[in-house]
């Protein structure tokens, strides 16, 4: 955890985070809020030992962000956030981990996270990321999620195949333009690099982006960019391939 974070002024723009902190080791979760606690554009407004009082406190609390520990006793990290990304009024999710692309990381981007960030990453990048996720983007560098995608098709050739299979018949449900931003967000593009990638506003890439999820009912960006991957439409150094003609 080394040092706190400088306490930093929010941008005018953005609302306070309501940020909920759950992992069953005290000292990380005294360290945690001592570093974010510090930065004006987040409230602390609670925090948990295990992923059961996870739930019970984002019912009561209403955070807009869980910073949330995987391995926890009576319910783990991975399980809490399945539980709550299927809530009507999800709270995003941002998991904590010591390892940097486990088997358990994969687990809960799939189920929802919205990203991870390690143990002892800077308390700077933990405050920005909590502000990012806050704010709809994800938390996962296109070198982590290219990680990521690649422990994602470790599996036997068998289903290799019928994930890539599932995953065509899934990206073939979206219009043209739709599957060139959702290669683009594959790539680990920011909605400004795709906008200038493709010549659109960064208005209409948003609106891209909310449509790929709602059709393809994905929680967020990075699950996007696992279908993308699954579908085959990135090569080996994650650029993009053509989409599905």
């Amino acid at each position: 955890m080394n040092t706190p974070a400088s306490p930093t002024p929010p941008p005018a723009s953005s609302a306070l985070v309501r940020l909920l902190i759950v992992d069953d080791d005290p000292l990380v979760r005294a360290g945690l809020t001592l570093m974010l606690g510090g930065d004006q554009g987040i409230d602390i407004v609670g925090e948990g030992a295990d992923g059961a009082e996870a739930e019970e406190l984002v019912e009561r609390l209403r955070p807009d962000v869980v910073l949330m520990d995987i391995r926890m006793p009576v319910m783990d990290g991975l399980t809490a956030t399945e539980r709550l990304r299927r809530r009507p009024d999800a709270p995003e999710v941002v998991v904590l981990t010591t390892f940097h692309a486990d088997e358990q990381v994969l687990r809960a981007i799939r189920a929802g996270a919205a990203g991870f960030v390690l143990k002892d990453t800077p308390p700077a990048r933990i405050v920005d990321s909590v502000r990012r996720v806050a704010a709809g983007d994800p938390v996962l560098s296109p070198a982590v999620t290219r990680q990521l995608m690649a422990r994602a098709a470790g599996g036997g050739s068998g289903d290799r195949g019928d994930r890539t299979e599932r995953a065509r018949r899934r990206f073939g449900q979206l219009a043209e333009r739709e599957q060139e931003v959702a290669v683009a967000v594959g790539r680990g593009g920011s909605n400004a690099e795709i906008a200038a990638s493709l010549y659109l506003s960064v208005a209409t890439v948003k609106t891209h982006v909310s449509r790929i999820l709602a059709k393809l009912e994905l929680n967020n960006r990075v699950q996007i960019a696992l279908l993308v991957h699954d579908a085959g439409l990135l090569d080996t150094d994650g650029e993009g391939g053509s989409p599905l003609g």
